[in-house]
């Protein structure tokens, strides 16, 4: 049977990325990302924010990238797998810990700060393996020109009336 350990997070950085290289020479890139939800108490009715943080980290040309463009605050999408590993703090207590190896990372928000225009808003995705870029992207640049010479959004002839 096929196993599965994938994991989406949106969310916020907390700090800029610290880079490292290995003695190999691979590149290493931690960061932590805050991830918030929104609950009702029972008991007196006011919302509370819930934030978890998580340690993320990414390897080779992601973590580069990373490290360039990943600022504290930031929003930012990322994908990976859980890396469970035990240490032994200073005073020999054994701690467990938590982290997110990144497969891929995409920018969200604008592009403040780094120079240039705004077209669209979107970031810029980047995956781990160095492959050619994946055929959705380029489809989607080419869609927003198509879509101004369309006449019609295949709502025009729908009833104002909304039943709710």
């Amino acid at each position: 049977m096929a196993s599965v350990n994938k994991v989406i997070l949106v969310g916020n950085c907390g700090r800029d990325p610290e880079i490292r290289y290995l003695p190999s020479g691979q590149a290493v890139a931690n960061v932590s990302v805050a991830t918030s939800s929104r609950r009702k108490d029972k008991n007196s009715g006011e919302m509370i924010e819930d934030t978890q943080w998580h340690r993320v980290t990414f390897y080779d040309r992601l973590a580069e990238i990373a490290g360039e463009y990943v600022k504290k605050g930031r929003p930012i999408y990322v994908e990976g797998r859980l890396k469970y590993g035990k240490y032994t703090d200073q005073s020999g207590v054994e701690k467990n810990t938590v982290d997110i190896i990144a497969t891929e990372l995409q920018l969200l928000g604008g592009r403040e700060g780094m120079g240039g225009s705004d077209e669209g808003g979107g970031g810029g995705g980047y995956s781990r393996p160095a492959a050619a870029p994946r055929a959705p992207a380029p489809a989607a640049r080419q869609a927003p020109a198509a879509a101004p010479a369309r006449q019609s959004s295949g709502f025009d002839d729908m009833d104002d009336d909304i039943p709710f």
